[in-house]
């Protein structure tokens, strides 16, 4: 049997690249260079149901899957990865929390305006000082007689400081260490809750990113995600869907440098003939072909992967596919970028082109939704653990 998208799948595809290349395309430049995010444009993404594939009907979502967001993901990101951030936001980090560990009430309150775009999310895990060590997170819920009370700051959090809605994540025992951490449903609008913005980044200009500081801020009982103690495994649970979005925004990147330069190559000409005629140039352009390739193949695995579980067909945990594609993906953009920063010459160099944002924008997947070198290490515990 071939490997091929379905109908349905294709169509997606299609569509996403056509709003990708006409709503986003004509002014990312512009808007990158004044560090603009249009909220417009999340809620156009919305209204073509692009942040409902993981949802049922009953929560207005389409029930697409991993696979069709993945896809919608990654031709957003060729475009603008600052804009195929989103779909991490709306959906792979609170849609699959409330869907696997809310409530009902939580998962009808929250998911439906997530998927219109009338509410922005964002997920608070990472703090100052805290990075890929979150059992040495410092914020903390406190349990009172009619809710929660949070305290803490939070740091390099997507969203911010536009986010409405978010999954926090907080102590409720600091004895216990992972086993204390719990996750929180915060309406960031709270009082007590403080949102600001972090201006100056290597690049993803237009993807707000900010700080989260939490003074006294009251919550319902009902806003704790799960049971106190749940925290860990609901940010592991939700991490698997996070990085896959990235892994796809990754892989998208990687495309769109090889698609470039391959371009550019094509046109650039030296000594009477295209650079492209050059075995140098083509074994820069024949590299970066197969690494996109292998990157894409992987990224689509995981999400087909994690169709089936939550398809109910199998109980294969994803974590080793997932950081497999958020690792290989992620070197796979830098490397695109950089051969394509080569192949361009000086003018890659120049913001005259659009190969040095990709260059910058490149860079965050070795570090977002945990760092290449802990990808690594959850890849080799796996077959460490499988000799025990």
């Amino acid at each position: 049997m071939d490997f091929a998208f379905t109908e349905e799948e294709r169509m997606v595809q299609e569509m996403a690249r056509d709003f990708a290349q006409n709503e986003i395309a004509p002014t990312v430049e512009k808007d990158e260079k004044e560090h603009l995010f249009r909220r417009e444009i999340v809620k156009k993404m919305a209204e073509l149901g692009f942040f409902g594939c993981i949802a049922p009907e009953e929560y207005g979502g389409n029930n697409m899957g991993y696979l069709a967001a993945t896809i919608i993901t990654m031709e957003v990101a060729k475009e603008s990865p600052s804009y195929g951030l989103p779909f991490n936001l709306q959906m792979n980090s609170i849609q699959s929390v409330l869907l696997e560990f809310g409530t009902e009430e939580q998962r009808k309150k929250w998911i439906p305006p997530l998927i219109s775009a009338e509410l922005l999310g964002c997920f608070a895990l990472t703090e100052p000082d805290v990075g890929s060590d979150v059992a040495s997170m410092k914020t903390t819920a406190k349990e009172v007689s009619d809710g929660w009370i949070i305290n803490g700051t939070k740091m390099w959090i997507s969203g911010i400081p536009v986010a409405d809605v978010g999954i926090v994540f907080a102590m409720t025992d600091r004895e216990k260490r992972h086993r204390g951490m719990s996750a929180f449903i915060v309406d960031m609008h709270s009082p007590g809750v403080t949102q600001r913005a972090i201006e100056d980044k290597l690049g993803l200009h237009c993807a707000p990113t900010g700080e989260i500081v939490f003074e006294e801020v009251k919550v319902p009982k009902d806003a704790i995600v799960g049971k106190p103690g749940d925290g860990f495994k609901i940010a592991m649970y939700m991490l698997d869907r996070t990085r896959l979005s990235c892994a796809a925004r990754a892989a998208g990147v990687a495309e769109k440098c090889f698609e470039l330069a391959k371009q550019y190559a094509n046109e650039r000409v030296q000594f009477g003939v295209p650079i492209i005629q050059h075995q140098m140039i083509q074994d820069q352009l024949a590299r970066m072909w197969c690494e996109h390739e292998a990157a894409k193949l992987l990224v689509f695995k995981a999400a087909w992967i994690l169709d089936q579980i939550r398809l109910k067909r199998t109980s294969e945990r994803p974590t080793l596919h997932i950081s497999t594609a958020k690792y290989y993906s992620a070197e796979a953009a830098v490397f695109a970028a950089n051969e394509a920063m080569k192949i361009y010459g000086s003018y890659g160099y120049s913001a005259e082109y659009p190969i040095e944002r990709y260059y910058r924008d490149a860079k965050s997947y070795q570090t977002v939704e945990g760092t290449s070198n802990i990808q690594k290490i959850i890849i080799a515990r796996h077959f460490i653990e499988q000799q025990k």
